[in-house]
C-alpha cells in the first residue's frame, strides 16, 4: 500500500462548508473512490493558513489518473470549486508533497 499526500487550499470562510459537504459525501463518489482502489482517505486543515492536507493509501497510484474521465468525479469538482482554489476544469489545485519521514 502506497500513502500519497498533496495540499490544497481553501478560500477564507468556507471552514465549515467544506467540513460540511465532505460530512454528506455523495454515495457514489465514495463508491468511485473505494473502486478506484483508495483505502484510506483523510484530509486535514491548517487553520491558520487554510492549507488542506489531503492523504490517502492505494495498491496502484496510477490509478488517480482514472478520476477525471469520471462524471461524478466532474460533479464533484463543479461542487467544490466556489469554496476552494481550482483548475480551469474545475479540479482542485493539487500540490503533491514529498514524504521525507515515516514511522511504522
Amino acid at each position: 500500500m502506497q500513502r500519497i499526500a498533496f495540499k490544497m487550499q481553501l478560500h477564507k470562510g468556507f471552514e465549515a462548508e467544506y467540513a460540511k459537504r465532505h460530512e454528506k459525501l455523495w454515495p457514489e463518489l465514495e463508491t468511485l473512490l473505494k473502486e478506484t482502489g483508495i483505502a484510506e482517505y483523510s484530509i486535514f486543515l491548517d487553520e491558520s493558513t487554510l492549507s488542506l492536507f489531503g492523504m490517502l493509501k492505494m495498491e496502484d497510484p496510477l490509478r488517480l489518473d482514472e478520476l477525471p474521465a469520471h462524471p461524478v468525479m466532474q460533479k464533484w469538482w463543479a461542487y467544490m470549486k466556489d469554496i476552494m482554489e481550482s483548475n480551469p476544469d474545475h479540479s482542485p489545485v493539487s500540490v503533491p508533497l514529498k514524504e521525507v519521514f515515516y514511522l511504522a
